[in-house]
C-alpha cells in the first residue's frame, strides 16, 4: 500500500453542493454556489433514475462572480451529453469534473453550481458537488 494509508476519503473529498433527489418536473434546477478557490478540484455527479417516456436531461456547470449567482454563466466544455429515455438512459449517473482552470477568473469568476435541466417531461432525479482536497 503506497501514499497516506490513515487519510480517510472523508478528509479528501466533501459534499458541497446538492440537487435533492426528487421526482422533478419539467424545467431547471441549480444547486448552491460553491467558491472553487477552497478547494483543488470538485466533482458533479448527476443521478437519474425513471424517466417519463419523452424525458430528456441536460446538465451543466455554471460559474458566477458571487455565492448568489450573480453574473452567471455557462463554463464552456463542461456539461453531459444529453440523457434521454428514448436512448435508454433511465437509472445511468454522470460526472463532471471541475477544475480552477476551467473558470474564467480573470473577469472575478470563482463561484460553481450545477444546472440541471428536465426538458418535455420529469424525472426522478439529483445531483451533488464533492470538493477535493480543500
Amino acid at each position: 500500500m503506497t501514499g497516506f494509508p490513515n487519510i480517510l476519503p472523508s478528509d479528501r473529498a466533501a459534499v458541497v453542493a446538492a440537487i435533492d433527489p426528487d421526482a422533478y418536473a419539467a424545467g431547471t434546477v441549480v444547486s448552491g454556489y460553491v467558491d472553487i478557490t477552497k478547494f483543488n478540484n470538485l466533482m458533479a455527479l448527476i443521478m437519474v433514475g425513471d424517466m417519463v417516456s419523452t424525458a430528456t436531461l441536460d446538465a451543466k456547470i455554471r460559474q458566477a462572480t458571487a455565492s448568489d449567482g450573480t453574473g452567471a454563466k455557462d463554463v464552456s466544455g463542461l456539461a453531459i451529453t444529453q440523457l434521454t429515455q428514448a436512448g435508454t438512459d433511465d437509472n445511468k449517473q454522470a460526472i463532471i469534473n471541475v477544475k480552477q482552470t476551467d473558470l474564467d477568473f480573470n473577469n472575478g469568476f470563482k463561484f460553481v453550481a450545477l444546472s440541471m435541466t428536465l426538458t418535455t417531461a420529469g424525472a426522478d432525479a439529483a445531483g451533488v458537488i464533492l470538493g477535493f482536497d480543500p
